[in-house]
């Protein structure tokens, strides 16, 4: 076993300007070892010169001619015309936006390489704003490919060139995967690889350069693959070091709680249950994801997770990111609980002073499931005993949110429940520090929902389509569209679509809720809707997550080009939970956008949450996707999760290998790929 107690050295900062020194440090580059890694978007082919009368065609090429003449015109629009030729023809160089240095670098007898794509203009071969710079006679051409680093404003690829070319002369590029792994896993080396990136030779196939196919390519997405498995995989590792409390059952209330119950576990969630409950028996932190597709059951998986730590002597929380789905998670588990002689409190923003200070001292003594919203985590929440921090819809709290909760006890286990699920190569590179749990199969019982698309000039069919559902003893939801710029607007939306449909359904019940009313007026709201005194509730999406009516079989979104799937597919989970046929309809609004587009394309065709997920993944990223988590999680630069799975697959396999065997080549890979940016895990 290699290892090594000392830590692995910094690498050397850029030697720059302290002005230079504020520019690379916008796109991340601190360390010669940063300079190293910051690999070209694309390469443009300069090391050789093609003549005039044969530079047409789709690709960019490189010319050089002499300036003929130069003038500035200002009809239809200002612009400077500079005609240029070599011996075999003439060309028009373009330009919209210039300087007068520029101008001045363009002056007659100029001899100069241009470099872009050249079209057919007015006045014959033409090129466009193309990158130019002046040319000695005879001056060589460059031996390798150029490369178009990522760059900002201010910042000129050419500077960047140079920057990087010192840091491949002098730099650390030393392996940091041990020989006989190398070889076993087909990689190139890593010096090799980063000097072909950053310099290819002429005559390299840039189609497999851009499409990052080439096994130089394949070498730096492993490496960066790898850096974050082992910065998650050792978070994992150190959290087992830590003491948590051992939650093993004394009593049989968790199979009491089964009995009472009219329904039976799925094969998913015994499974879920026997992996938590093996969990909390540990003497080291739970730290598990529960994901399922929207109404997969994982609320009672949950319950009897709370069940084992009140069994075990100690107490359980449960936190919802909204106060209408807390209410309902407090509302169930109440039911569900109490009779079994289970004491639960209920802790949220919006509970009077009197009634607060009583569900403070119960969380604080005697309470054994404290149910709550981010009230929870505020100070003056002491718990008497937590063994178990539950979070529902986890990507909606931040990483300190959660972490707060979990500094609530003293080091308590902790389950996290998402609805949104998540693809298999995110779950293995973003989620690597969690255990995951997955819930792939839904409770009987539960209808099919039938999506149909609906273009906003047809409301007055959709309008017909919800009243005869009503009339046959249904409710409807009617979800506004969703505004991020403004709650004002958002809420405004709303109003106005409950004034409108007010009008269309006489003689019906029309409710209202959105995010600005009061809790005791959204919960009254809701109270109504699920015992069936309000017909057709008008909402924003406050109702996403949660909320459980059977009776409502119908769901119309407005504007539903306006969300994103994964909203898209909880809303439309808020129906089918009865025995009725069910619907859900999106109205849009023309003319679409490609990605709009897409997404009310996927959502059409697709039931399957996980399918959904994976599509979703495809249009977003995983940037976007993971949310909240990313501020903790390396995100990746050069990988394609889709593309190199089976690299992901890879890297967890060595990350486990390297922190048991290569200590000090794992450290030395870490500082390269994340430097100051790596950290343990905690959330």
């Amino acid at each position: 076993m290699t290892t090594s107690g000392a830590p692995a050295p910094a690498s050397p900062p850029i030697r720059a300007s302290e002005a230079l020194q504020k520019k690379l440090a916008k796109i991340g580059l601190h360390s010669e070892a940063d300079l190293l890694v910051h690999l070209p978007l694309r390469y443009e082919d300069e090391t050789c010169i093609t003549p005039v009368n044969r530079s047409f065609g789709n690709e960019p090429v490189q010319i050089e001619v002499v300036v003929q003449s130069n003038e500035i015109q200002f009809r239809p629009r200002r612009q400077m015309i500079v005609r240029a030729a070599d011996e075999s023809g003439e060309i028009t160089l373009r330009f919209f936006s210039f300087y007068p240095n520029q101008q001045a670098a363009l002056s007659e007898g100029s001899r100069i390489r241009a470099f872009g794509e050249v079209r057919g203009g007015f006045f014959g071969a033409e090129m466009v704003h193309p990158r130019f710079r002046k040319a000695g006679d005879d001056e060589p051409l460059p031996a390798e490919l150029t490369p178009i680093y990522p760059t900002t404003a201010g910042l000129a690829n050419s500077a960047l060139q140079k920057l990087i070319g010192k840091a491949l002369a002098v730099g650390d590029l030393s392996e940091t995967l041990p020989e006989d792994l190398r070889q076993r896993l087909k990689l190139p080396g890593l010096a090799r690889s980063l000097r072909f990136l950053h310099t290819p030779p002429p005559g390299t196939d840039l189609d497999t350069l851009h499409a990052r196919n080439h096994p130089a390519w394949r070498r730096v997405k492993f490496d960066e693959v790898l850096a974050q498995q082992l910065s998650l995989r050792r978070a994992y590792l150190a959290r087992r070091e830590q003491g948590a409390p051992v939650l093993v059952a004394r009593d049989d209330l968790g199979a009491r709680l089964l009995d009472s119950l009219p329904f039976g576990l799925t094969g998913a969630q015994v499974r879920a249950m026997a992996e938590i409950g093996g969990d909390l028996a540990q003497p080291y932190p739970m730290q598990r994801l529960l994901q399922g597709d929207v109404g997969a059951g994982k609320t009672i998986v949950a319950a009897l997770a709370a069940c084992q730590a009140i069994s075990a002597g100690w107490q359980a929380a449960f936190m919802a990111p909204t106060e209408i789905l807390a209410e309902q998670h407090y509302l169930k588990l109440k039911d569900w609980l109490e009779p079994l002689g289970v004491k639960v409190a209920w802790l949220s923003g919006s509970l009077k002073t009197k009634a607060k200070r009583e569900q403070l001292a119960a969380t604080a003594a005697e309470a054994q499931l404290v149910v709550g919203t981010h009230a929870l985590i505020q100070d003056g929440v002491d718990f008497a005993r937590l063994g178990l921090a539950i979070v529902d819809e986890q990507h909606r709290f931040g990483v300190a949110q959660r972490l707060a909760l979990r500094k609530k006890g003293d080091n308590p286990h902790q389950l996290m429940m998402s609805a949104t699920p998540i693809p298999r190569t995110l779950a293995m590179s973003y989620y690597a520090d969690l255990d995951v749990t997955v819930l792939d199969e839904l409770p009987p019982g539960r209808t099919p929902i039938k999506t149909r698309l609906v273009a906003d000039n047809r409301r007055d069919d959709v309008v017909g389509f919800v009243r005869k559902a009503v009339e046959e003893g249904r409710q409807a939801y009617w979800v506004c569209p969703l505004i991020e710029e403004s709650e004002v607007l958002q809420l405004q939306t709303a109003q106005e679509t409950y004034d409108f449909l007010f009008e269309q359904f006489s003689g019906l019940t029309v409710g209202l809720v959105h995010g600005r009313l009061k809790a005791d007026e959204k919960q009254a709201v809701m109270a109504a809707f699920a015992a069936g005194e309000i017909d057709v509730l008008v909402a924003t999406t406050v109702i996403e997550v949660g909320v459980d009516v059977p009776n409502a079989s119908l769901m119309v979104i407005e504007h539903a080009e306006r969300f994103g799937l994964s909203q898209l597919h909880q809303l439309r989970g808020r129906v089918g939970r009865g025995q009725y046929e069910s619907s859900c309809v999106l109205i849009y609004a023309g003319p679409l956008g490609e990605v709009a587009r897409q997404r009310l394309k996927i959502i059409f065709e697709n039931t399957d949450g996980f399918e959904i997920a994976r599509q979703d993944l495809q249009i977003r990223g995983p940037g976007e996707f993971v949310g909240a988590r990313q501020s903790g999680v390396p995100l990746l630069r050069y990988a394609d999760l889709e593309m190199d799975a089976d690299l992901v697959e890879m890297a967890r396999n060595v990350a486990e290998e390297m922190l048991t065997e290569h200590l000090d080549l794992a450290e030395r890979h870490l500082k390269r790929w994340l430097g100051s940016r790596e950290e343990l895990l905690r959330s």
